[in-house]
C-alpha cells in the first residue's frame, strides 16, 4: 500500500510542478488519495518547493489540507525573503566590484530565475560569477578579505568558493565540466563569444545593471551544467525546470542552426533529445518551444530513465548518504565512492552508453590523480 501511495504522491508531485512551471489548471482527484505532506517533502528533496507552491494555486478539484496550506505559505514566504535578500547581496557586491574595476557575468541562478512568472519562489542557491582571467584573479584579491572561509581552488576548471555570509559566492574562471574534452572545448569557445564577442543581455536588479550571458551562450551554459550534475553529483529537477523556463522564454532568440552544430560538436546532441523529451512528457513544456524534440519512443525510453534517476538520487545527490566521508580513512572512502561511480555507471550504460564509459573513464583518471597528490 506504501508503494502505490509513493506512487500517487509522485504522480500528483508532477502534476503540480507542472501547474506552477506554466500557470496552468490542475486537477488531483484523479490521483486518490494524495499525502500532501510527502508531496512537500518531494519537493524540498527537488529544490522545487516555490513551484509546487505555485501549482497548488491552480488545483480546481480539490481542497488541500489546512495545515499543508498554511506549512507550504510559510515556506514560500520564507524563500521570497532570502532570494530578496540574495538580490540585494549581488547588487551590492557587483556594484563594489564595478567600482574596483573588475567586472563579471552572472550565470545561473538568479539571472535564470528571472525567466519564471514568479522568480521570488524559485529555490535559490549559490551567487556564480563567471570573469575573465585578470578579473578571475582580481576578484579572489577583492573578495577573500570579506570571506569567512575560502575553499580549495580547482585549476584546471579555475572555480573557487567563498563563504560571505549568509552566501556562497562561486567565482569560475571556466565553466568547464570535466565530462568529456569536447563539451569543455565549446564551453570555451562559448565563453569567448561572451567575453570577446559581446556575447551578453542584462538584467535590470533593482538600481544595478547585471550582465548575464548571451541567449545563444547561456543555453550551452545551463545545458552543460545538468550534464555535470547528471553524471557526477546527481541532478535535481530545479536545473531542468530552469533550462525547459530558459528556452521558453528565448525560444524565438535562439539560433538553432548554431545550437545544433555547438550540441553535435559537444557530442551532447543524444543528451539534448533525451531530456527534451522529459521536458515534453514529465514537465509539460510545449513541443514547439523544445528545439530538437522528437516523439521516438527511443527518446521517451530514456526519460523515463532519466526521471527514475532523478526522484532516487535528489537534488545535488540530497537522498544519498555520504556519511562514509567521515567514517573512514581517505584510501577506504576513495574505494568506495569509485564502487558508487561504478555502480552509476551500469544506470547511465542504460541510457548514454558511450558517454558514459568516457565519463567513467574521465573519473578513473581523475580519482588517481587526486589519490596521488594526497599520497
Amino acid at each position: 500500500m506504501s508503494k502505490q501511495l509513493s506512487h500517487i504522491n509522485q504522480l500528483a508531485f508532477f502534476a503540480l510542478i507542472r501547474a506552477g512551471l506554466w500557470e496552468q489548471e490542475v486537477q488531483l482527484l484523479p490521483f486518490g488519495d494524495i499525502d500532501f505532506a510527502d508531496v512537500q517533502r518531494l519537493s524540498e528533496e527537488q529544490s522545487v518547493l516555490g513551484l509546487v507552491a505555485a501549482g497548488s494555486e491552480h488545483v480546481t478539484d480539490k481542497k488541500i489540507p489546512k495545515k499543508d496550506v498554511l506549512q507550504i505559505i510559510g515556506q514560500t514566504l520564507q524563500l521570497e525573503q532570502r532570494n530578496q535578500a540574495m538580490n540585494y547581496f549581488i547588487g551590492v557586491i557587483i556594484d563594489q566590484m564595478r567600482t574596483a574595476g573588475i567586472y563579471t557575468i552572472l550565470v545561473k541562478g538568479q539571472g535564470v530565475a528571472q525567466c519564471y512568472e514568479r522568480p521570488l519562489w524559485r529555490s535559490c542557491g549559490d551567487v556564480d560569477l563567471l570573469l575573465s582571467k585578470d578579473n578571475y584573479l582580481k576578484a579572489l584579491d577583492f573578495l577573500t578579505p570579506l570571506a569567512q572561509s575560502v575553499d580549495e581552488e580547482n585549476k584546471y576548471n579555475q572555480h573557487i568558493g567563498l563563504t560571505i555570509d549568509p552566501w556562497v559566492v562561486e567565482l569560475h574562471g571556466t565553466l568547464r565540466s570535466s565530462l568529456w574534452k569536447r563539451i569543455d572545448d565549446v564551453v570555451d569557445e562559448t565563453q569567448y563569444s561572451v567575453f570577446y564577442g559581446g556575447q551578453v543581455r542584462s538584467w535590470m536588479n533593482g538600481n544595478t545593471q547585471v550582465f548575464l550571458p548571451g541567449v545563444n551562450e547561456d543555453v550551452i551554459f545551463l545545458f552543460s551544467h545538468i550534464l555535470q550534475h547528471f553524471f557526477k553529483e546527481g541532478i535535481g529537477l530545479r536545473q531542468i525546470c530552469d533550462w525547459c523556463r530558459f528556452l521558453w522564454t528565448y525560444n524565438e532568440k535562439l539560433d538553432l542552426s548554431l545550437l545544433e552544430k555547438r550540441l553535435k560538436k559537444m557530442g551532447a546532441m543524444s543528451e539534448w533529445k533525451a531530456f527534451a523529451a522529459f521536458a515534453v512528457e514529465h514537465l509539460g513544456m510545449e513541443k514547439g518551444k523544445v528545439p530538437f524534440y522528437s516523439p521516438s519512443r527511443r527518446w521517451s525510453r530514456k526519460a523515463s530513465k532519466i526521471c527514475s534517476f532523478i526522484i532516487e538520487t535528489g537534488n545535488f545527490g540530497h537522498n544519498r548518504d555520504y556519511s562514509y566521508y567521515q567514517k573512514h580513512s581517505f584510501i577506504v572512502y576513495k574505494a568506495i565512492s569509485l564502487w558508487r561511480h561504478i555502480k552509476d555507471t551500469f544506470r547511465y550504460l542504460t541510457i548514454f552508453p558511450w558517454d558514459a564509459q568516457k565519463v567513467l573513464w574521465s573519473k578513473l583518471v581523475l580519482g588517481v590523480k587526486v589519490a596521488l597528490k594526497e599520497k
